[in-house]
């Protein structure tokens, strides 16, 4: 046997069998695997009938009075009772008419199930059970693991087929180097695989998480390093520092940079001025000026005659930013060489940009993915700008990076904190930088719960903000009414606000089915004060600066992530005025942990290391890249295994140690690369 058997040839798997197993991406050994457990029940503390207490228990006893009988619909009960020397307790199992049939009076069982009150009476209900002393105990007096389900497939048949397996598992060949082993204090891969599937203890199951989470993290982590030593050896264009053009550019700002700010933009100046590309992530809380820093940046690339592309994940932000920088550099002499480039521009005019773009007589271009186009020709491409960086595919990356004689430097932006664990694995060939100062021209945000029977209060506290000149959002997690979920919708909420909480004042309608144009409109006539009040879809999460906008409202707020929650809060208070974020709760009950948690601080870095922790890095960066990654058993809030991975990548390449020479993991490697950020 080997990890290339199938497992038709395993006892038990026939040919409907392994169709079905095959259905959920079993087919041979190999499959089988690493197809580990998603949780774990703890039956191995074996105790006396008198000492039962409800939940998960494992008994020593021996079966009397066993019957069985049909009651209504046709439902097989089977009915026994555990007996030891403390005293006796009833065991019920449901449609397993086999159980009748197998159990055999006096003989001495483990017993593994929940004891609890079922239909008034303590009983344990559908337990597993094994006779004591067979060779291995797979389902009863152990730590039992539980496997993805599907149909027929069970944990009981795939823990079956794991004890069938052992033999192939033995035999597995180490994926790391074994000095490696030995400096990072890890246990075998071979007995890591064994104590996933049966764990002897508790601390076995640890170390073996530790070894194959390590390893996972390793791969990821080499990936990136391999990705980032690709683009080093590929030269840029060094960017002069030029003193005068960046203070003239400060001079004229009609507000002061943060330290954070000046820092940062330094840290730019020094990357571009040299021949090895750029690479940079700048993480700003909402409202830490990121724009400003990139357009300094845009600035110096300018003035030495190239090119600068800055790109937006939509067409609202592309416009957004074009209207910034457009205000910036209004006293420099790039003020007429900065474009914006989108879908929706017109074709005749989109041609007359890209002409100039390829004569030189355009600087900075402000767009979305119509820059990836194939027509888009760049004279001399410098530096490529990127917003919200982790919703554009590697692909459309590499397009751009494809356009361009030399490799241009890359300036990545984000508005949603990175917790420090995630930066070091997904981002980990990037140099990353932090604005952690808000500007003083932000008056802050206040922010409140309120319970879906409060509303009257929250309302009457915004007509007295619309009273005084300012404007409110109100945001809502569908577009229109569902059968599945029972939240407010968009739709509805729109007409009922314009018709009773907030009528007399102008209420706007937007969300994504809208198309882009009619998305404009409305946001151009929110934007121009023609609309008091927006009702929207999380369309307006990222970006959208409206600074007379003083009041954010999330209905059914505990159904967004916490990232999001603070990204939504941070469209308000962007200004001399005050803001007000109201969460208005899906139901009645006590407001959970995380809701209580962002009610308590604006800090971002730290909501997203709670976020993290309570709902995994789906949460903060979306399922796909997550699942591409195919961290199954490292948990990314384990930072102490992510900081010894680093260290162990670091002293692989001290060595010069070849990847060729581990071939698994060197195949582990090459697919990651092309899921990390640069490729």
């Amino acid at each position: 046997m080997n990890v290339h058997t199938s497992l038709a040839e395993l006892k038990g798997v026939g040919t409907v069998t392994g169709q079905r197993l095959e259905l959920i991406g079993l087919k041979t050994v190999g499959d089988l695997i690493t197809y580990y457990p998603r949780k774990y029940d703890d039956y191995s503390h074996v105790i006396q009938i008198g000492q039962l207490h409800p939940g998960l228990v494992t008994l020593k006893a021996h079966f009397s009075e066993i019957k069985e009988r049909r009651v209504r619909r046709g439902m097989h009960i089977t009915e026994a009772v555990a007996n030891d020397e403390s005293g006796r307790v009833k065991v019920i199992w449901f449609n397993q008419p086999y159980r009748a049939k197998n159990l055999q009076v006096g003989k001495p069982y483990y017993v593994s199930g929940e004891f609890g009150l079922q239909r008034e009476r303590l009983q344990i209900i559908n337990p597993a059970i094994e006779l004591v002393g067979d060779e291995v105990h797979a389902h009863t007096a152990r730590i039992v693991p539980t496997y993805r389900e599907s149909g027929h497939i069970t944990s009981v048949l795939i823990r079956k087929l794991v004890a069938q397996i052992m033999p192939a598992i033995v035999a597995l060949p180490e994926t790391l180097p074994a000095w490696l082993v030995k400096e990072a204090q890890l246990i075998s891969r071979t007995e890591a695989v064994a104590q996933m599937h049966l764990p002897a203890s508790a601390e076995q199951l640890a170390k073996a998480k530790e070894r194959l989470g390590f390893e996972e993290l390793f791969v990821v982590m080499m990936a990136a390093q391999i990705n980032r030593a690709e683009a080093m050896s590929v030269e840029a264009i060094p960017i002069p520092f030029k003193q005068k053009v960046a203070t003239d550019f400060v001079a004229q700002l009609p507000f002061a940079l943060t330290d954070a700010q000046r820092k940062n933009i330094w840290q730019i100046y020094k990357d571009i001025d040299s021949a090895e590309p750029m690479n940079r992530l700048i993480e700003g809380d909402v409202g830490s000026g990121k724009t400003v820093v990139a357009a300094m940046s845009a600035l110096m690339v300018a003035e030495a005659g190239l090119q600068v592309a800055f790109i937006a994940p939509t067409e609202l932000l592309a416009q957004q930013h074009a209207e910034t920088l457009a205000k910036l550099f209004a006293h420099s002499p790039i003020r007429d060489r900065v474009v914006l480039l989108t879908g929706s521009v017109k074709p005749k005019a989109k041609a007359d940009t890209k002409a100039r773009l390829k004569n030189n007589e355009i600087s900075i271009v402000v767009g979305t993915h119509a820059l990836f186009q194939e027509s888009v020709d760049w004279h001399r491409l410098g530096l490529v700008i990127i917003d919200e960086q982790h919703r554009f595919g590697a692909e459309q990356r590499q397009k751009l990076h494809a356009k361009a004689e030399h490799m241009p430097h890359v300036l990545c932006l984000t508005a949603t904190p990175i917790p420090r664990s995630l930066a070091l694995t997904v981002y980990g060939e990037l140099d990353i930088s932090i604005l952690d100062q808000a500007p003083i021209t932000r008056a802050g945000v206040d922010t409140s719960i309120v319970s879906p029977n409060s509303t009257k209060q929250m309302y009457e506290a915004i007509a007295e903000q619309l009273k005084a000149g300012r404007q409110a959002y109100v945001v809502c997690p569908l577009i229109a009414e569902s059968d599945v979920l029972q939240v407010a919708s968009a739709e509805k909420t729109h007409k009922e606000l314009s018709q009773k909480e907030l009528k007399g004042w102008q209420v706007g309608l937007l969300h994504g089915r809208m198309k882009a144009d009619e998305k404009d409109a409305v946001m151009r006539a929110f934007s121009a004060h023609e609309l008091d009040v927006l009702v929207a879809t999380t369309v307006i999460e990222v970006g959208v600066d409206v600074a007379n906008a003083t009041v954010m409202v999330i209905q059914a707020a505990d159904r967004f992530g916490l990232a999001q929650l603070h990204q939504l809060r941070g469209r308000v208070g962007r200004a001399e005025h005050r803001g007000h974020c109201y969460l208005v709760m899906s139901d009645s009950k006590a407001p959970s942990k995380r809701m209580r948690a962002i009610a308590s601080t604006t800090n971002g870095f730290e909501l997203a290391e709670l976020d993290l922790e309570i709902r995994g890095p789906g949460a903060i960066y979306g399922i796909r890249q997550h699942g591409a990654l195919d961290l199954r058993i490292a948990q990314l809030s384990d930072t102490a295994l992510i900081v010894k991975a680093r260290s162990a990548v670091k002293s692989f390449q001290r060595r010069g140690e070849d990847l060729i020479q581990y071939k698994q993991i060197a195949a582990e490697v090459q697919r990651a690369s092309k899921l990390t950020y640069l490729n």
